[in-house]
């Protein structure tokens, strides 16, 4: 009998395994057409498993101690209430087990479907450092803050974007792939003169848009005159794509520069008008006085003797004067007249050589550069840098300092300076200004010339002081 027990133990227990692991393992699906739903998907559910694997850990002890009880003689009654108690014991520690190990991973379910869903304001219980449980609960609990704040931070982000694009005086449009309108601004609505729920889902087609968003120069900015419901004039366009969900789309921007033209016309005017009344003004002044004295001198009776000679004097002032307007007025034509350039290969080196070899007043100290070649006008290049060395000797020559010109290529271009050691520049906001001019006999129109030449070449002219010594530094920047 003794040797009968733990054979009678081990064989349940081999069976109960084996009927566990055979459950448990995945089984091609063709093989149980007729078993259970779950089986059919591979797997038994978890909490089943959980159940089946916290039976199984007790099953052992309870049958031991009820096969023990049955051989040591004790009454029938005894031996069912005490195998009763035991079962019932081992079904609630599994169960319970079940429960404990089951509850939190639904937790973590509901919590994790809440924040797919958007809800952040769910936090699981008994986060806990130093406990595995605790620290997957305080983990999801930092997620869900972390993604509340980030859902916020987009949220206010959002709203800001809104806030700027309803704003901002600038139409903007968003098409999806099939160019229908997704999104517009209030200034798109403006333009089209329709608010957006009527033109949301339209084409740009049916918009009148669709020459802007199809134009052939692609993502490039370009300007178009074109009339809309809203507004006519010339318009900047941009264009540009981003995704979102999955699909293409395209962003249309467009900027009316009808009115900023006007304003930058009017200001140009203005300046304009301002030196050339003071240049007319400054000539007929001293013309319309002088005619007067002479008006004066002709009446008085008798005549004075030397009426003649103030005669001369005063035609002699008015005459010169006359002349300084025919050449104001000779050096506005060319200002006005400028062709466009000639465009061919040319050697900055040699070019700069040349124009400071022609400079007769001072040296010019000429700083080597690399070998570069340019496509430029050499005449109007040429007067260009000769209108430069020219300021820069006629402001070192205040000081006796010397005039350095160089080249270098920077980013793509090639640029080319002009360095003196004057007084520098007092104010450099009129530089720039038709007529503008600080020397007696200053024209005012070399620097305008100048970066009407190098705008015309695509390139830039600038004029600054010095940072480290006195003195001004031109620099001109030509594409290669």
């Amino acid at each position: 009998m003794a040797v009968l027990i733990p054979f009678v133990l081990y064989v349940p227990y081999v069976l109960f395994v084996a009927i566990i692991v055979a459950v448990s393992t995945p089984v091609k699906p063709p093989q149980f057409s007729s078993l259970d739903p779950e089986l059919k998907r591979g797997r038994l559910k978890f909490e089943r498993r959980i159940t089946i694997l916290a039976l199984l850990a007790g099953f052992p002890a309870v049958a031991l101690c009820a096969l023990l009880l049955w051989y040591d003689g004790y009454s029938a009654q005894i031996q069912w209430t005490v195998d009763l108690l035991l079962v019932l014991l081992w079904l609630g520690i599994a169960f319970n087990l079940k429960t404990r190990i089951v509850r939190p991973l639904q937790t973590l379910s509901n919590i994790l479907a809440a924040i797919r869903e958007g809800d952040y304001s769910i936090r699981g219980r008994r986060a806990l450092s130093g406990d595995a449980l605790g620290e997957v609960m305080l983990e999801v609990n930092d997620l869900g803050q972390t993604l509340r704040e980030q859902r916020l931070g987009a949220m206010e982000a959002t709203a800001l974007l809104r806030t700027v694009m309803a704003e901002i005086d600038v139409a903007v449009f968003a098409f999806d792939g099939e160019q229908r309108l997704q999104l517009v601004n209030r200034s798109g609505e403006k333009l089209l003169a329709q608010p957006a729920a009527r033109l949301l889902g339209r084409t740009a087609e049916e918009l009148g848009l669709s020459a802007c968003l199809n134009s052939s120069a692609g993502a490039a900015p370009q300007t178009m005159q074109m009339v809309f419901p809203g507004g006519v004039g010339r318009w900047d366009i941009r264009r540009s794509t981003f995704r979102e969900g999955g699909q293409q789309h395209q962003l249309l921007v467009l900027t009316d520069l009808s009115q900023t033209l006007r304003e930058e016309e009017r200001t140009a005017w203005q300046r304009l008008l301002r030196v050339l009344g003071h240049e007319l003004n400054n000539s007929l002044a001293p013309i319309k006085s002088v005619a007067g004295s002479l008006a004066d001198l002709m009446g008085r009776e008798p005549e004075p003797p030397d009426w003649r000679d103030d005669m001369h004097r005063g035609l002699a002032v008015i005459s010169s004067r006359a002349d300084s307007l025919a050449r104001f007025v000779e050096s506005y034509s060319k200002l006005a007249r400028l062709p466009p350039p000639r465009l061919e290969p040319l050697k900055i080196g040699a070019l700069v050589s040349r124009v400071a070899n022609l400079e007769q007043r001072l040296h010019v100290n000429v700083v080597a550069g690399p070998d570069l070649v340019v496509r430029g006008d050499d005449v109007q290049l040429e007067q260009l840098l000769i209108n430069l060395v020219r300021n820069a000797v006629d402001a070192s020559m205040e000081t006796r300092g010397s005039v350095d010109v160089g080249w270098q290529q920077k980013n793509g271009q090639v640029e080319v300076w002009v360095r003196d050691e004057g007084p520098g520049l007092a104010s450099t906001a009129n530089l720039f200004v038709p007529f503008f001019t600080t020397k007696a006999q200053g024209s005012g129109i070399g620097l305008v010339l100048s970066r009407q030449i190098a705008e015309a070449h695509g390139g830039t002219l600038t004029l600054e002081n010095r940072q480290q010594l006195s003195g001004c530094e031109a620099r001109l920047r030509l594409p290669l």
